[in-house]
């Protein structure tokens, strides 16, 4: 969150010569390259209260404008003056507490409504097909993820919105099953690879999930699908 944070304040710098407006892949690359320079520079000399900044713990982040910098590396502003970005040191400085205003405001923004954050296609497949959400910590061990404090509950509803099989509502049970064991939709697909204490655990978001090679291989198959299409 803090390099992307790095990166759009990078962006919005006119007239320097860092890698800037990522037209291509290659300059894309190179911004991220840089945002990952500057983020592993400074980031283990911040405070640990903004480091660990959360919803929950807000209160206890102290103001960008509040935070002592003077142990910042040198490397750090010696960079952006070399880049354009600052003119010199105290200005490096103006650019990063900046970008920490940018950092605080994310990092210990609440987490969205579940319903808003719907997407028109599946975040597995990337096929526009019908949706549901899928809990990214399952329902069904709510209590024990905050009795053994694996996450806070604000996390408890984060969705991703991922592909289901066609309704079928005349059908039987038997029909219903093999309707789901032919299309294997994503969201199917999700709990088949890891128990939900697993999924809620190890896999509650969804970049965790793709992160799995057996999700990866399901994805590059699904994404071949037409959906609604019966084979075999």
């Amino acid at each position: 969150m803090f390099k992307d944070c790095l990166a759009r304040r990078i962006l919005a710098e006119p007239d320097i010569n860092a890698p800037s407006q990522p037209d291509t892949q290659d300059e894309s690359d190179a911004l991220d390259d840089f945002s990952e320079y500057l983020a592993h520079e400074i980031w283990s000399a911040l405070p640990q209260a903004l480091r660990e900044a959360t919803y929950e713990d807000r209160e206890s982040v102290p103001e960008a404008d509040d935070v002592d910098l003077d142990n910042i590396p040198t490397a750090f502003a010696d960079t952006l003056t070399s880049c354009g970005i600052s003119y010199d040191e105290e200005d490096a400085i103006a650019f990063l507490r900046r970008t920490l205003k940018d950092y605080v405001t994310e990092a210990c923004a609440p987490r969205p409504v579940w319903s808003s954050t719907r997407t028109k296609e599946c975040e597995i497949c990337s096929r526009e097909v019908p949706l549901t959400y899928h809990h990214l910590i399952p329902r069904e061990v709510h209590t024990k993820v905050l009795k053994r404090k694996w996450h806070s509950e604000t996390m408890l509803n984060s969705v991703a919105w991922l592909c289901r099989y066609a309704s079928a509502p005349k059908c039987s049970m038997a029909e219903r099953h093999l309707i789901l064991c032919i299309h294997r939709p994503c969201h199917t697909a999700v709990h088949h690879v890891a128990t939900n204490e697993v999924l809620a655990k190890e896999f509650y978001t969804i970049e965790l999930l793709l992160a799995r090679e057996d999700i990866q291989k399901w994805r590059r198959y699904a994404a071949k699908q037409r959906f609604g299409v019966r084979r075999g």
